[in-house]
């Protein structure tokens, strides 16, 4: 009787340099990814388009080549409204950069893991539960007559609310307002980039005496240089959208804040008390300029989408 080799048969050795095999997509990707297509479709691309539309047409549907644009660029609030925003823009990705940067470093390094989960949780709660109502919560926070911190304004020669409000403040009050409900969240995501770092590289690092902060910055920060982009690239798009803040601030004020303080509230007026939706549009198509403009440096300058080969 011939004995069989039962043993199962190795697979042969992919070639180097031979790409994976990659499996088809089955019908749940099909979905979760027909449905994203959808929304993005609907909420995304459709709205670009119209807007892309109105903004090189008049009223009537005919086309008026640039004449939106420079209409809104020669309006008296144009410019400042930009200003505006650039000014807050600067102050709010620096302090969420080189605060939210810093603050995963110091959990991922020096704190213990049961503490640091902890701190986590905490600085994730305001963005979580807050939202839109942060500003009401701020509302309170800054107005000396009955803010728990009356004592501090006090001491910065803030004593009334119309202090408090004053053009110059506005900037660092919405940066407060906007660090406070989203820093949380990217900590938590910086502190995921870090985990990435195979703990080979920083066990080197340290057989070669580097300490934490060394290991920080000639290590960690380098190899998470991508998501410091794309947190930077997201912080500065939703931050030329300001809107929610200015607005309520502007009605809490009773008008000591100006109604056209960022582009997006001078959009609005256009849109919806000058009944010019082609000015509005235009105006939007401006902002989706400057984002695309920025977002396309960092990308650049970062290569955020290179693949390192291993």
């Amino acid at each position: 009787m011939t004995l069989v080799d039962t043993a199962p048969v190795a697979a042969p050795a992919r070639r180097r340099g031979t790409p994976p095999r990659r499996r088809a997509a089955g019908p749940a990707g099909w979905l979760f990814a027909g449905g994203y297509t959808v929304l993005l479709l609907a909420f995304g691309v459709f709205p670009t388009c119209y807007a892309f539309y109105l903004a090189f047409t008049n009223d009537r549907g005919q086309f008026t080549g640039i004449n939106q644009f420079t209409k809104v660029a020669r309006d008296y609030r144009f410019g400042p409204a930009f200003s505006h925003v650039l000014v807050y823009l600067v102050l709010w990705l620096v302090a969420l950069v080189v605060l939210t940067v810093l603050a995963a470093v110091v959990l991922r390094s020096r704190v213990r893991p049961g503490l640091s989960a902890l701190l986590r949780f905490l600085y994730y709660i305001p963005g979580a539960l807050a939202g839109v109502a942060s500003v009401l919560v701020w509302l309170f926070m800054l107005d000396p007559d009955v803010s728990p911190v009356s004592r501090l304004l006090d001491a910065l020669g803030l004593h009334s609310f119309a202090a408090v409000l004053a053009p110059g403040n506005l900037p660092v009050i919405f940066v407060l307002i906007a660090f406070w409900t989203g820093a949380g969240g990217w900590m938590v995501v910086m502190y995921g980039a870090l985990n990435n770092i195979p703990d080979e590289v920083l066990e080197a690092a340290r057989m070669d005496g580097a300490g934490h902060w060394r290991t920080a910055w000639h290590i960690q920060i380098p190899m998470i240089r991508q998501w410091i982009a794309y947190m930077t690239i997201l912080a500065f798009a939703g931050g030329t959208q300001l809107f929610v803040e200015p607005q309520l601030l502007q009605t809490a004020s009773l008008g000591r804040v100006s109604p056209t303080w960022s582009p997006n509230q001078l959009a609005y007026v256009y849109a919806f008390q000058q009944g010019d939706f082609n000015g509005a549009a235009a105006i939007s198509v401006f902002l989706l300029a400057l984002g695309l403009l920025c977002a396309g440096l960092l990308v650049a300058r970062t290569n955020m989408f290179t693949i390192e080969e291993k």
